[in-house]
């Protein structure tokens, strides 16, 4: 690997293949790691040449969406350049006959669902955060209520197209037959944190918009009766598109459908949850959002392990939403105060979680803290596939420069 060169000649570089290349600023720091240069190509074609001229130069490279999750992980050991995704916002084809669409790694969330809307189509991805782009969502692994149904990105994505650390373009998936080498981009780069080549395009699997929607809404009182509800949602034939427990303590069903079927099913819902449960058309306070925090804990195991995980956390300064799919969200508010969580215990409360989930076969990683706090607990918890994430580094980045140690275990 040969040194770095963040000097005048990488820009001079950089600019003979992108039209848009400047210094970095400090406020662009990617977790306090400020950058050397920004380059935001406009096509693939730019795109693969900025990376290419980066191999050339041994820049460390971090990409850049609409920042909302740029926080998330560990800072950068290094940030030579930072590519911005945001000029890449086309929507490049809507085969609606097949229920499929290429998207750009820079086109918001929103813009694309609402070109879909407009043949009655949708990518069935929550947008927690307004701006979460393409790329950025599919790197960081995002997703909301709507997984209960359809899943994560990993399963929505059916054709990724990326550069590699070299330049070169490759593709998987959609309209290409053979994987690269093998490989499944889509699911790989799925929540690889842009640890493995810079994604530039991306093909869905889309499904039609449902002409019927209600929620149905019920207060629970703890964890066991918070369980209750939950499983018995999940083990009735309502189908919903999504179950979420919210705090203090709320579980809601949303179901999806034709009209009167939706109606229907609403009314099944009720029953098995009981007379105060409420139908509406509007969802329930904090549906689709990230509990509000200082720390945000990004917890998963299987959908009974919500007992276990409410009744680890602190009687206050937690906030919590959990899926019906067993992933879910517990939000830490820090302070001194009664209602607050000391931030000196945080780790302790960290490894509470984890010890309630790890009874299920779970974890919880930790997405953004302040910096004290960052250094004070294990980010990603344990990882049994480590040794294998390592391999596969080596073989999409053997020089270690995208976005070196911002994954797990220093990836």
């Amino acid at each position: 690997m040969r040194p770095p060169d963040a000097s005048g000649d990488a820009l001079g570089a950089l600019a003979k293949v992108c039209g848009d290349v400047r210094p970095g600023e400090p406020e662009e720091g990617v977790l306090g790691v400020e950058p050397a240069a920004v380059a935001a190509p406009a096509t693939v074609g730019e795109a693969a040449e900025v990376m290419r001229v980066a191999a050339e130069h041994g820049l460390a490279v971090v990409p850049r969406g609409g920042e909302t999750r740029l926080d998330w992980g560990t800072p950068p050991r290094r940030c030579d350049l930072i590519v911005d995704t945001r000029r890449l916002d086309r929507l490049v084809e809507h085969a609606a006959g097949d229920l499929v669409a290429t998207a750009q790694a820079g086109l918001p969330l929103e813009r694309l669902g609402a070109e879909l809307a407009g043949e009655g189509q949708r990518l069935a991805l929550d947008a927690p955060l307004p701006g979460s782009t393409v790329g950025g969502t599919i790197a960081t692994g995002a997703s909301g209520p709507l997984r209960t149904l359809y899943g994560t990105p990993r399963n929505l994505v059916i054709g990724l197209t990326i550069v590699r650390a070299d330049g070169q373009v490759a593709k998987s998936g959609g309209k290409v037959v053979k994987n690269v080498a093998g490989y499944d981009l889509g699911r790989l780069f799925c929540g690889s944190y842009g640890t493995l080549g810079l994604i530039v395009e991306a093909t869905f699997r889309l499904h039609p918009t449902p002409t019927g929607r209600a929620y149905v809404a019920r207060p629970v009182d703890g964890p066991e009766e918070a369980h209750e509800a939950v499983q018995a949602v999940l083990h009735s034939p309502v189908v919903p598109s999504a179950v979420e427990y919210l705090s203090p303590g709320v579980v809601a069903v949303l179901l999806e459908g034709v009209p009167d079927g939706v109606g229907a099913r609403a009314q099944q819902t009720v029953e098995l949850l009981g007379r105060e449960a409420q139908v509406s058309e509007d969802a329930p306070d904090g549906w689709g959002r990230y509990p509000d925090g200082t720390v945000l804990l990004d917890v998963a195991a299987p959908p009974p392990a919500l007992r276990d995980l409410l009744a680890a956390l602190p009687a206050t300064g937690t906030a919590v939403t959990w899926n019906g799919d067993g992933h879910g969200y517990v939000g830490l508010s820090l302070g001194d105060s009664p209602v607050g969580v000391p931030s000196g215990t945080v780790a302790d409360v960290v490894a509470d979680v984890r010890d309630a989930l790890a009874r299920h076969k779970g974890g919880a990683v930790v997405r953004y803290a302040p910096e004290d706090v960052r250094g004070a607990v294990d980010v990603w918890g344990p990882v049994p596939a480590l040794r294998l994430m390592r391999r596969v580094k080596d073989q999409f980045d053997p020089d270690h420069r995208l976005s070196p140690g911002r994954f797990t275990g220093g990836i």
